[in-house]
């Protein structure tokens, strides 16, 4: 079996990691040039000098045109939050470069903070990775299936079992230059709320492209979603089982994958609530495994770019399309 070069690829050590952001400093810095990439500009009005200075151990800058003082902080995903950059970039680290992902137990002991703190860090970081997401449009040749999250251990299995979560996955393809099977390039796992054709004709308008040949099995509500695009291959299945089927490889390998890192890292999650940010992080880090050193800086500037919000906006249920 030949070797997968993005699967083997080196990554970012945890000394190359220490090495870059290590310190307060350090973190501050590279905050510093996410946010101002071009050098300082106010928020309030838009002038480009300042004075730094701190006050206790935050940095302050204040604009020399209308004196309005502003912080690294303000206005990101970081606002409020008492623990120091390095615990944060920390964080990121461990979340973007661990292949199954990180619990916030997890979290809570590599960091040293705890299981609350730990909780508010993880979920913050799973709503910058879910923005970043949440308009991706997948194209080309994409396979597409109807899958659950959660359930209960007993009583009634399948479609109709109390707890489970309906998700819509999809693959976009790449063609083998030998002549073997794709090669999955991007995905996307979207909560929905059921797989009638309704909801599904809305999930394709967004998520796919119009010049798209999606490949689905015989579930009706694909009808409607493969009506918004060009191209719809609709594979019945029936008798046989859609994993011994090469037309949706990708899809039963990458499902089967998800479920079992979010079984072996997490164990138990409120799907009803949370579904939406799990399934985002397993997205988002599979869409950038081409380069793996990058995923800091590229989350770095998706918690810079994401507003704040507070515990109680972290704890409240998601909105699924």
């Amino acid at each position: 079996m030949s070797i997968n070069p993005i699967q083997f690829q080196r990554g970012l050590s945890l000394p190359d990691f220490l090495s870059q952001y290590g310190t307060e400093a350090q973190c501050e810095s590279a905050l510093e040039k996410v946010r101002w990439r071009d050098g300082f500009r106010c928020p309030q009005c838009g002038h480009d000098h300042c004075t730094v200075f701190r006050r206790g151990q935050q940095r302050l800058y204040q604009c020399s045109g209308c004196h309005h003082q502003t912080s690294l902080r303000v206005g990101t995903l970081f606002q409020a939050s008492k623990l120091p950059l390095t615990t944060w970039f920390l964080a990121i680290y461990l979340i973007t470069q661990a292949k199954n992902g990180v619990s916030a137990l997890e979290l809570m002991r590599s960091l040293g903070i705890s299981w609350r703190a730990a909780w508010r860090l993880k979920h913050k970081i799973l709503r910058a990775m879910l923005e970043q997401e949440a308009d991706r449009v997948l194209r080309g040749r994409v396979e597409v299936d109807d899958a659950y999250l959660g359930g209960t251990r007993s009583g009634k299995r399948g479609r109709g079992a109390a707890g489970k979560r309906p998700f819509v996955i999809a693959v976009e393809t790449r063609p083998d230059p030998e002549g073997g099977l794709p090669h999955p390039v991007y995905v996307r796992f979207d909560p929905l709320p059921d797989f009638c054709q309704t909801t599904l004709a809305r999930w394709a308008e967004h998520a796919l492209d119009v010049d798209t040949l999606m490949v689905s099995d015989g579930l009706v509500g694909f009808l409607a979603a493969g009506a918004q695009v060009t191209h719809h291959q609709r594979v019945v299945v029936h008798p046989r089982k859609s994993s011994e089927l090469d037309c949706f490889h990708w899809i039963n390998t990458l499902l089967g994958n998800l479920k079992n890192s979010i079984r072996g890292t997490c164990h138990g999650f409120k799907v009803r609530k949370y579904a939406a940010r799990y399934l985002a992080e397993a997205q988002y880090r599979f869409n950038r495994r081409f380069d793996l050193p990058s995923l800091v800086p590229r989350l770095l500037f998706a918690c810079v770019h994401t507003p704040p919000c507070t515990e109680k906006q972290l704890k409240a249920a998601e909105l699924w399309t």
